[in-house]
This record gives structure tokens, C-alpha cells and sequence, in this order.
């Protein structure tokens, strides 16, 4: 960009806040190429703010009055995705009972977005790479070509090199992908930038939610801020900023209370895309795996007892203990009135489905649907709000996990 003053402009019309110069150089690319047609590939670890840069390309281009759809590719299940991206012809599949035109057919002439492309699966990496090639897909259930004028821009958090690796990326997609490559800095590596988002979002949620007076850092507090790692991001940084906003009672924020979050200085916390390895060790790990078993062992078992323990609940109020069966399930919430006593449990069934604890119980002493959001909750905090570690923590895929989220309303 030609100046300070431009950059400014720009970062103000668009929320951003920051003095890395990594960060300015990354925004001035992108309205730089934002002009031609080629394509971009965004690239950063999760939570860092990757979305604002196609809307910057898309508004500074000659596209700008045309259509933009930003996806997110990890969110849309593996068997509707070539549908969702690329249409489908009435008839295609069973539940195709009308056509479809897809995001392709309907940006036509516009900006796509493609959020977290590393998520494809090959076989739509395939399609897109035709697309990139030729300007040309075909509907599921077609055998006539379609053209389509969209621009590209694409974004990752994954090691592209190393899916390429081990088979999970297309090489050659990923070069007609990153003809531009743009990098975003971790907030890590933003020195001094934490502590002015933490004011900005601050702010925000004061304004948000008519909060007379918005919460402030102390200086000790600040040192905080900046000194940790913040694995999560700016998503993580926004989290805490707004738990701090509407729960703290003081509106100034001292080092005791980021303490409390698990917000400390000099964190030693290994932030790396490349070597994390979802370590499984941890006593955090091991205190959330006990309490799934817990709560799925409770669920396996009430399949055949949920009756006769609602007919006790009807007729005392509490849980009581069968005198024929030591091994009756405890709620994970024991009223104050129960006894808690040592009781076996078997081993469960490897494909053993907690969701469908909502269909067997519909007992408020054990609502599993806030069981299963709030421990959704602590494993994306444990894992400072990466999916994919929640994910593999919950032994769920990242796609379910992220329908989860969703259905639960839950803010990242």
C-alpha cells in the first residue's frame, strides 16, 4: 500500500487491529492481487483471524459488486459436499427430488471462499482442481460440463506439505491453489498486538451487551497478556476477553483473575501446527476420559433399568441403590440427598453412541445434553480451542464436532 495513512483506512474499515509488520505486509498483498484474477491461498494457525482477508481481496477487486460465499469446508459432510459445492441433477440420489445449483453455479461471477480446503477429500479435490483448470465442473448426476468465472480464494490451517505426504492433499491442487501464498502471524508472534485486542474486544462486548463500563487490564495484567502464548489465537484472546466482560465483577482485570482462566506469563505451551501430537498423558486427559466413561457407562446401562429407576425417582425423589444389583450407574450430577458408593463398571463397546442418551433420559437429574456441551466446553479450552485436538480428545471426527458446536450454540 502507498502509506501508513492507507493502511489505517484499511484496517479500520475492516475491524483489524495490530502493529506486526507481518500482519501489515500480509493485508497489503492481499489488496495488491486483490485486482487480478489468481488465485490465493491463505495460511495460519487456527483462530487467527484467516477470514478477513478474502473479503478484502473480493472488495478491492473488480468482483466487488458481484456475489460473494465464503464455505467452510470442514462443516459440510463428506457425502453431500461435491452437492453442496459443485449441484447436483434431480434424481442424482434419493433425497434429490429437485435440481440444485451449487455454490459454483451461484457465485458465478463472484468471489468463493473456500474455508479450511485442507478438509476435502480427495475426490473432491479432484473436481475443484478441473474447476481451477478449466473453468468448467459437472453437477452430480451430469454428464454435461458447466462453466463458471469464479475466483478462488482459499484458506488452511493445515501442513499442507505434510497431507501431501501422507496422501490426504493433491500436490498439484495445492500449486494451482497458492499461485499467491499469504501468511498470517500467529498472535504469539505479535508483540504487543494481545493487549490492544483484548481493549478493542472489550470494547466491543461493553457496546454489545450496554455494559456501562468495559473491563481493562492492569499493568501487571498486561505483561500477562503479552508474555502468553495464546495457542488458540485471536479466537481464544476474544473468548477470555468476553467471559472476563459479562462474569468478572471487578472491571479491573488482574493477573489473579487471568490466573483463574488458565492464563498465565511465560507459557511454555507448544504451539506448533507441525508438532502437535494430541498427547494423551495429561491428568487433565485422564480426569475428562474417566468422566466420559462414567457418564457412557451410565447411559448403556439405563437402556435396561430406565424404567424401574424412574418409577424410584416418582415415588422417593432421589436415587436409591438396588439391593440385587451392585453395579447401578451414579448420575454424573448426584443430588445432595443420594449415597455414593464404590460401584463396578464393565467395559463399554467401542462404537457406543452418547448421543442418544437424549432418547433413553429425560430426567433432569441427568441432562445429557448439557453434559455433552459442557464437556464440548472443556475440551476445546484444554486444547485452547483448536477443533481438531478437541476432536480427537472427544474421540469424535472434527466434522460431527463441528455440528455440535453449532447445535449447542456454542461461541468460540
Amino acid at each position: 500500500m502507498s502509506n501508513s495513512s492507507d493502511m489505517q483506512t484499511l484496517m479500520n474499515r475492516y475491524g483489524i487491529v495490530g502493529r506486526n509488520e507481518a500482519l501489515h505486509e500480509a493485508l497489503a498483498t492481499a489488496v495488491l492481487v486483490a485486482p487480478t484474477d489468481l488465485s490465493v491461498l491463505i495460511q495460519g494457525e487456527s483462530g487467527v483471524g484467516k477470514e478477513v482477508i478474502p473479503r478484502i481481496i473480493h472488495d478491492h477487486s473488480k468482483r466487488r459488486g458481484k456475489t460473494y460465499i465464503a464455505i467452510n469446508c470442514g462443516a459440510i459432510p463428506e457425502g453431500t459436499i461435491d452437492s453442496e459445492l459443485f449441484g447436483h441433477e434431480k434424481g442424482a440420489f434419493t433425497s434429490a427430488i429437485s435440481e440444485h445449483e451449487g455454490f459454483f453455479g451461484t457465485a458465478d461471477g463472484g468471489t468463493l471462499f473456500l474455508d479450511e480446503v485442507g478438509e476435502l477429500p480427495l475426490s473432491t479435490q479432484a473436481r475443484l482442481l478441473r474447476v481451477l483448470e478449466t473453468g468448467e465442473y459437472m453437477r452430480v448426476g451430469s454428464s454435461t460440463p458447466r462453466k463458471t468465472n469464479v475466483r478462488i480464494v482459499a484458506a488452511t490451517n493445515v501442513n499442507i506439505p505434510n497431507a501431501i505426504k501422507h496422501g490426504r492433499f493433491r500436490e498439484d491442487l495445492y500449486y494451482r491453489l497458492s499461485t499467491i501464498n499469504i501468511n498470517i502471524p500467529p498472535l504469539r508472534k505479535r508483540q504487543g498486538d494481545a493487549v490492544l485486542l483484548f481493549k478493542k474486544f472489550a470494547l466491543d462486548t461493553a457496546g454489545r451487551y450496554n455494559i456501562p463500563e468495559p473491563v481493562r487490564l492492569t499493568a501487571e495484567a498486561e505483561a500477562v497478556v503479552n508474555s502468553y502464548k495464546w495457542p488458540g489465537n485471536i479466537r481464544q484472546l476474544r473468548n477470555i476477553t468476553e467471559q472476563l466482560s459479562i462474569l468478572s465483577e471487578s472491571r479491573s482485570i488482574t493477573p489473579e483473575v487471568l490466573a483463574k482462566l488458565g492464563i498465565t506469563p511465560n507459557s511454555d505451551t507448544d504451539t506448533s501446527i507441525a508438532t502437535i501430537t494430541g498427547n494423551n498423558n495429561s491428568s487433565t486427559q485422564h480426569d475428562y476420559e474417566q468422566e466420559i466413561k462414567i457418564l457412557a457407562h451410565a447411559v448403556f446401562e439405563l437402556r435396561s433399568e430406565v424404567q424401574e429407576l424412574k418409577e424410584k425417582l416418582q415415588h422417593s425423589g432421589s436415587w436409591h441403590k438396588d439391593s440385587t444389583n451392585t453395579t447401578m450407574p451414579v448420575p454424573i450430577s448426584t443430588p445432595k440427598s443420594a449415597t455414593t458408593t464404590h460401584h463396578t463398571y464393565h467395559s463399554l463397546p467401542n462404537n457406543l453412541d452418547i448421543t442418544t442418551a437424549e432418547e433413553i433420559v429425560d430426567d433432569d437429574t441427568l441432562n445429557i445434553g448439557d453434559m455433552e456441551k459442557r464437556n464440548i466446553l472443556l475440551a476445546l479450552q484444554r486444547n485452547h480451542y483448536k477443533r481438531k485436538l478437541a476432536a480427537e480428545e472427544l474421540g469424535i471426527s472434527e466434522r460431527t464436532l463441528y455440528r455440535k458446536i453449532k447445535a449447542y450454540g456454542i461461541d468460540e
